[in-house]
């Protein structure tokens, strides 16, 4: 793998639709040692006006061309996600794809061994472990507060009844709710307690007007973590939110209700300064309740300050001094594995096993 000891790594941004325009730019920009220098866009005065400074390319070829580039991020649509990656590997350079990384899981084994053989870095852009919720709830696992985990239970529920006129809403290769939010929470569900013993997802298409997925509700089981329950859910129709997180063991409950606060700043146009004490603070304390002398106790337990430009500092030190990947290969592989196990499971209306997957 490449080493960046003393220049900025130079990077090329493609796509400045929402999610390179709301999320990578800005988060790129923000990173000591990452250099937002080419964005390949067709929308050049909207990229200039945000960023003046960048140079834009209608092409990915143009920007492939360019030997000085050493990492592409590919900002996308899903179905595209596969045709630009192979591309910048091919050219050399080190890729960061926008979650889901590829819309098969051939796909993304096609990648992880290509770039293997080129050793270069692939990851994707899981920016929720960031969330947060998520650090939290990693801490308090750590600590062993909860006990044994019986059951875990994770929604990314939201009130959008109108379909808007995007991508993400058209049936076609990787749209849908189960694609897009669905991502998050079996990165999250993987991170936490690895690969389940086989997955059963139910998909919905409830909204008037919608063409794909709005809805989904899966159940992992985890017989060797002692019959463990891992449910993941995500619906757009929900006006009454419940919580975000509820995890129940021998010990105690653990519920956090409130999404992580870094898209809605992201959202209103506000940049991240790396170092920022105040950036990702979540006004909304988690609750965890256990056992007491008189029965059961309540208390409210503040969270860690979330933190998304953590997640290409970490790129960007893999490449300087060869570390890990935020997200590895072998993590890469297992959250599109489960994905796509997840659409034969929808299609089938059965559990379906997870088996191991092939080192890359």
């Amino acid at each position: 793998m490449h080493r960046f000891e003393s220049s900025r790594i130079r990077v090329a941004l493609v796509g400045y639709g929402n999610a390179g325009r709301i999320f990578h730019a800005p988060l790129i920009s923000a990173v000591p040692g990452l250099h937002l220098h080419t964005v390949v866009s067709s929308k050049a005065p909207l990229v200039l006006g945000d960023w003046p400074e960048v140079r834009v390319c209608s092409t990915l070829q143009e920007a492939l061309s360019d030997p000085s580039l050493d990492l592409v991020v590919v900002a996308t649509g899903n179905d595209s996600h596969f045709s630009v990656a192979q591309a910048a590997l091919a050219a050399g350079k080190h890729v960061v794809v926008d979650k889901p990384c590829t819309v098969t899981l051939q796909e993304t084994q096609t990648l992880l061994q290509l770039a293997s053989a080129k050793g270069l870095l692939l990851t994707v852009f899981q920016n929720r472990r960031w969330d947060a919720d998520f650090l939290g709830l990693q801490q308090v696992l750590a600590q062993g507060s909860l006990g044994r985990i019986a059951h875990f239970e994770s929604h990314f529920d939201r009130y959008r009844p109108s379909v808007p006129d995007r991508w993400r809403e058209k049936d076609m290769p990787g749209s849908g709710l189960w694609f897009d939010l669905g991502s998050h929470l079996v990165d999250q569900a993987l991170t936490l307690f690895g690969a389940p013993a086989d997955i059963l997802l139910d998909l919905g298409t409830q909204r008037d007007g919608a063409e794909v997925n709005d809805y989904f509700h899966a159940v992992l089981r985890y017989p060797h973590l002692q019959d463990l329950r891992v449910v993941l859910h995500g619906s757009t129709l929900v006006a009454g939110l419940g919580p975000r997180f509820a995890v129940h063991g021998t010990h105690g409950s653990w519920v956090k209700f409130g999404l992580d606060t870094q898209e809605d700043t992201l959202k209103s146009g506000e940049r991240p300064v790396w170092g920022d004490p105040a950036w990702g603070a979540d006004p909304t304390p988690a609750r965890i309740t256990t056992a007491a002398a008189d029965g059961l106790a309540t208390q409210e337990i503040a969270l860690p300050h979330g933190n998304y430009p953590q997640f290409y500092a970490a790129v960007a030190q893999a490449l300087r001094s060869g570390g890990e990947v935020p997200v590895s290969p072998d993590q890469v592989q297992a959250a599109m594995q489960l994905l796509t196990l997840g659409g034969e499971s929808a299609r089938s209306g059965r559990f379906v096993p997870v088996p191991p997957l092939p080192v890359i």
